[in-house]
């Protein structure tokens, strides 16, 4: 079986690179869409053509493998999410997890104290509120305690997520057909 591979980025060497490291794979992807895409180009119609049929094709994958800071990974991957029943193990972040841009805070408890190892983690108690800035997928998070004000890494395993449910009223008079879904 070969493995096809949609690549979409604003640095037009990747295409080659990536056909020169993985010869056995098929890599899709449009150069000039990628020099579309440079800082003194981006804001042109051409690009924006561009992005939009990356964010399209890139929603139709079978997996995205992509950064979660990026915009047009996080659209095409709700776009991906009407295709699919869940699309959640459909995608491998490679920096970030997912976020809505204004969203709420993103706010994580402690079940285990912390005692700072290295210059950049900080310590933290039992039951502190720690706000999540992002997670380096190397077993750290980076966030800040609530509680006493520190800053930096984190280990990850040490929180919980703070899962803030809302109350929705209830419309007794509707009726849903279950089997129409």
């Amino acid at each position: 079986m070969t493995t096809v591979c949609f690549s979409t980025t604003d640095e037009p060497a990747v295409f080659s690179d990536a056909r020169s490291k993985f010869p056995n794979y098929i890599f899709y992807g449009d150069t000039a869409v990628a020099k579309s895409a440079q800082l003194n180009t981006r804001y042109g119609t051409e690009s924006l053509k561009g992005v939009l049929l990356d964010i399209h094709f890139l929603s139709l994958c079978d997996y995205l493998v992509c950064t979660f800071s990026s915009q047009i990974c996080r659209v095409a991957y709700e776009i991906m999410q009407q295709r699919l029943v869940d699309g959640a193990w459909r995608v491998q972040p490679l920096d970030d997890v997912y976020y809505f841009g204004g969203q709420n805070a993103h706010n994580q408890r402690a079940l285990l104290p912390n005692k700072a190892v290295w210059p950049n983690e900080f310590s933290f108690q039992r039951g502190d509120i720690i706000g999540t800035e992002g997670n380096h997928w190397d077993g750290f998070s980076k966030g800040s305690d609530k509680t006493n004000g520190q800053t930096g890494l984190y280990p990850s395993y040490k929180t919980e997520e703070i899962v803030n449910v809302a109350k929705m009223h209830a419309y007794p008079e509707v009726r849903v057909n279950v089997d129409e879904f």
